[in-house]
């Protein structure tokens, strides 16, 4: 067996045997720190280096992203190479990064860390992808508001991951509990269609949400499941007025969705009939270029897919020195890449 807590011989990763009686397919935390969510090759480097002596020859390893985007992920690799001795070097959580920028530097004996290749660049990847496509959706939005609305679109193993990202990125809230709580904040959210259609009218839920929920959660009510999205506004606002403070259209596909002729008429009945400080929310396909289309007629945006399915930002590990000699594969540059921006974390 291991000396280490993590595994690093072929035999003892061969063995190794998953509780049939786990309740999801998704690796516990106990799984990442031991090594078990790496590519089986990691394992197979420290078994020759340890048979050549080599396992505790000093590296300096580079992990830069192969194009630019907003640095996240920091507080779970510094969890993952809690056990290491090593020195880590990294941007801020937040950070923007150019293509090709150092992102992070290790330094230490490979043993301690080299097994952690593969989820140490997923970690960062899928962290850095939510967080970028979060920050366009801001960057779109101005002083407007963008909710995160994506954990629906993930495994719920990564969902907390994926909206604290968001948050990190630029979002203002998130809808999933977890992920708002990691990040320090207050969870965000209406009500569902669910509610409304159980209760069969839009009117008799908002009026329950405002009797039944405490008074500093937004009254915030969808109104396109029923009637003429218009309407129902105008109806929700003569009902509970003074209370409403927004309206949330998510007009499906089948409808046409939101369109900008919809929020604009919206707006305009709803400043007609003296209800110019209602909001109004828009969500489904939100994305930042429809942020920009809805920008001067809507006040916050429900983000979906557009973050949750970003794509992975792809980054990359060099060893760039070894035993203080520089080197690197062909390709690319011998030496520690230097990188001002880099802090040291440990």
């Amino acid at each position: 067996m291991s000396q280490k807590p993590w595994v690093n011989d072929l035999q003892e990763a061969i063995q190794y045997r998953p509780d049939p009686k786990r309740l999801f397919l998704s690796a516990t935390h106990d799984e990442i720190i031991q090594g078990y969510t790496t590519d089986i090759y990691f394992v197979s480097a420290q078994q020759i280096l340890r048979h050549l002596q080599l396992d505790q020859t000093p590296v300096v390893a580079e992990i830069f992203a192969r194009h630019p985007g907003i640095f996240c992920g920091l507080p779970d690799v510094l969890s993952l190479l809690s056990h290491s001795q090593v020195e880590i070097w990294s941007l801020q959580e937040g950070d923007p990064f150019d293509s090709r920028e150092v992102v992070l530097r290790i330094k230490g004996p490979y043993s301690e860390f080299g097994v952690f290749e593969t989820p140490l660049l997923g970690i960062l990847a899928h962290s850095a992808g939510w967080a970028t496509a979060a920050q366009e959706c801001k960057e779109a939005a101005g002083k407007k508001m963008v909710l995160c609305f994506g954990a629906r679109h993930v495994h719920p193993s990564v969902a907390p991951v994926m909206e604290r990202s968001a948050l990190i990125g630029g979002a203002d809230s998130a809808a999933c509990i977890l992920g708002a709580k990691l990040a320090g904040k207050i969870p965000g959210g209406t009500i569902p269609h669910a509610a409304i259609l159980i209760c069969g009218d839009t009117v008799l839920s908002a009026k329950a949400f405002d009797e039944s929920i405490p008074s500093e959660f937004p009254r915030i009510i969808l109104v396109d499941t029923f009637k003429d999205e218009a309407e129902e506004s105008l109806r929700l606002a003569q009902i509970i007025e003074n209370k409403l403070e927004g309206i949330r259209l998510d007009t499906p596909e089948e409808r046409g969705g939101v369109t900008l002729s919809l929020v604009k008429e919206v707006r305009e009945r709803l400043n007609q009939a003296g209800y110019p400080n209602i909001k109004i929310v828009v969500s489904g396909g939100i994305t930042p270029e429809k942020i920009r289309l809805f920008h001067d007629h809507a006040d916050i945006f429900g983000v979906g897919s557009y973050i949750s399915g970003h794509s992975p930002i792809d980054m990359t590990m060099d060893i760039k020195e070894v035993a203080g000699q520089r080197i690197a594969k062909r390709g690319r540059i011998p030496g520690i890449t230097n990188n001002p921006r880099l802090v040291k974390i440990s």
